[in-house]
């Protein structure tokens, strides 16, 4: 079901379009511009006027006659130079949110073509404590795979390790150096494993002999031998538990926990293609595939290094040929920072060369960074990259300040208080996050967790508390929602912001861009605000306004939980500040 006015003027004017012979890729309207004249708007005519050498006014007023006969249309004007202003019956608004109220999607449809979709984020490498720089691909791309779910698509989400890379020399290398051998190395944490790597990083940066010597172990790794094998074995076992911690806190879901490693034997095979398609070529003891430099220079993809192991873009590149050959993907979306760019360029080209994932739409989204007051990347005081747990515990130390101790309210004892603190903490850091286009980055404001004004997570979770108390209130004195009547403006123009619904998400998910979510579900919140503040339930004017504002306050209710939900994002039952103490 999709009840989407702009679905059905659409399809009325398409028809009047075909009877005029004009052409129906002009038969679309938009939400008005001028809502105090009307509701929505169809410029066509001015387009249409251009081609056909006619008045634009003219033709605007042929298709507002034909308009003005809908049985659903209140009035149709022709305004400007060929403005075609459209508002809806007040019974056509009402029953279609009775509809809504009746659907268990709310009126929202799904894709015509459902198709399967991997999508690739989160990223973090092995033997490294996740920082503040991995929260953007997680929070990113959790919400669009609700978005895709929700749409109809088929999803399949992959964390994808950074776990079979010359860093695992490197750590392998300085536990050896520190050590002597690997013989303790299964009886080191995730922070012990971290300071090996920190070590190994400065000491590979400043010696040349400590890199080559990383680089060998690499290939001996990657070449199977056994005692190395054992020691990364544990390595990553130490990490995947940290890196799932993390995740749980912030409700990020993957559907597989793979890496890079479980590519390795398909990049034998990724090689075999490429000699046999002869495309590969050996350049200075490498085999390499040269791609096409056109308006920059763009670096061969090296498949085998010069001392044998792999090369890292080899590694993606058979990532996509088993997302292809194994889970049939049709479409594969990356999500990263922009440091990755001209890395899945090449990839892509490559894959392109190779003919591994044919009519497979494979799309890289760039995220901008999340940034301190002073505009660079978040660090901690002492200038080092903040550690995501870090950033998630100072959040809730900050949510923990507004809601009363355990016991002071009825009810909430340490238990509920702890996940009432999480899900404030989450959203706070979610919507702060999604709020913001993809691409650009943000500031990371302390402050605002745990506000419950202005646009911000904890708002919306609020409104929704505030319209599940008015429910409960309503149950406790008989009153049920029943048919929706409008009478006031502050209830007309929320139900049009309701019915907007289906629009929101779908461009949410054709444009990869959850803030298009955040946005209307901050509008939405703010719009019920004015419309209770104006519109009494307990006390309206008699029983059928009560029970149709009941139902408007619900379906409130319900579609500001779907979409928290979609920015992944939970809605508490009820909001607890610390003025509730007592009550």
């Amino acid at each position: 079901m999709n009840l989407l006015f702009e679905n059905k003027l659409n399809a009325t004017l398409a028809e009047i379009f075909k009877t005029l012979d004009l052409d129906i890729k002009f038969a679309t309207v938009k939400v008005s511009d001028r809502p105090d004249l009307s509701d929505f708007q169809c410029n066509g005519a001015l387009a249409l006027a251009k081609i056909a050498h006619q008045n634009p006014r003219d033709i605007a007023a042929k298709i507002a006659g034909k308009l003005a006969q809908d049985e659903a249309i209140e009035t149709v004007s022709v305004d400007g130079p060929g403005f075609i202003n459209i508002k809806l019956k007040d019974e056509f608004i009402a029953a279609n949110m009775d509809k809504m109220a009746q659907d268990k999607r709310l009126g929202c449809g799904e894709v015509e073509d459902p198709h399967q979709v991997v999508l690739d984020f989160g990223g973090p490498n092995v033997a490294k404590e996740m920082h503040v720089g991995h929260l953007r691909s997680g929070v990113i791309g959790e919400s669009i795979q609700r978005i895709e779910r929700f749409v109809g698509n088929n999803v399949i989400s992959d964390v994808h390790l950074g776990d079979w890379g010359t860093p695992m020399g490197m750590i392998l290398a300085e536990i050896i150096k520190s050590d002597g051998n690997l013989d303790k190395v299964t009886s080191y944490d995730i922070a012990q494993i971290t300071e090996f790597y920190k070590q190994a990083n400065i000491r590979c940066k400043e010696d040349e002999t400590a890199r080559e010597n990383a680089r060998k172990i690499t290939a001996a790794l990657q070449g199977g031998d056994a005692t190395y094998r054992r020691a990364w074995q544990h390595l990553r076992s130490e990490s995947l538990k940290a890196i799932k911690a993390n995740y749980e806190q912030l409700d990020v879901n993957f559907d597989l926990w793979l890496g890079e490693s479980d590519a390795h034997e398909i990049c034998r095979e990724v090689v075999k293609i490429a000699r046999d398609k002869g495309i590969s070529e050996i350049d200075n003891g490498a085999e390499i595939i040269r791609l096409e430099e056109t308006n920059k220079p763009k670096p061969p993809i090296i498949m085998i290094k010069s001392d044998g192991g792999f090369g890292y873009q080899l590694t993606d590149i058979a990532t996509i040929k088993m997302r292809v050959d194994q889970f049939k993907a049709t479409e594969i979306v990356y999500f990263t920072d922009s440091r990755q760019t001209l890395h899945f360029e090449q990839v892509f080209e490559a894959a392109d060369k190779l003919g591994i994932a044919p009519n497979v739409k494979l799309q890289h989204i760039v995220f901008g960074t999340v940034n301190g007051a002073d505009g660079k990347p978040f660090k901690t005081r002492d200038g080092g990259v903040m550690n995501l747990e870090t950033l998630i515990e100072m959040s809730k130390d900050r949510v923990r300040q507004s809601l009363p101790k355990a016991d002071e309210v009825a009810g909430y004892g340490a238990a509920e208080i702890d996940k009432l603190t999480q899900q404030i903490a989450v959203a706070a850091i979610k919507f702060q996050d999604l709020k913001n286009t993809i691409a650009s980055g943000y500031v990371f404001e302390l402050e605002d967790f745990a506000k419950f004004e202005g646009k911000t997570g904890p708002y919306i979770q609020y409104a929704v508390a505030r319209i599940n108390s008015v429910l409960r209130k309503a149950e406790a004195n008989g009153l049920h929602e029943g048919k929706v009547i409008l009478v006031a403006p502050e209830e007309r123009i929320l139900a049009l912001k309701l019915a907007q619904i289906h629009n929101v998400i779908m461009r949410a998910h054709s444009e990869k861009e959850p803030s298009i979510i955040a946005d209307y579900t901050y509008t939405l919140a703010q719009i019920f605000s004015t419309f209770y503040n104006a519109c009494s339930i307990m006390n309206a004017e008699n029983p059928d306004l009560a029970s149709s504002r009941l139902r408007l306050a619900k379906l409130v209710r319900d579609v500001l939980i779907l979409m928290l939900n979609l920015l992944g994002i939970e809605a508490p039952e009820v909001m607890l500040k610390a003025e509730n103490i007592g009550e």
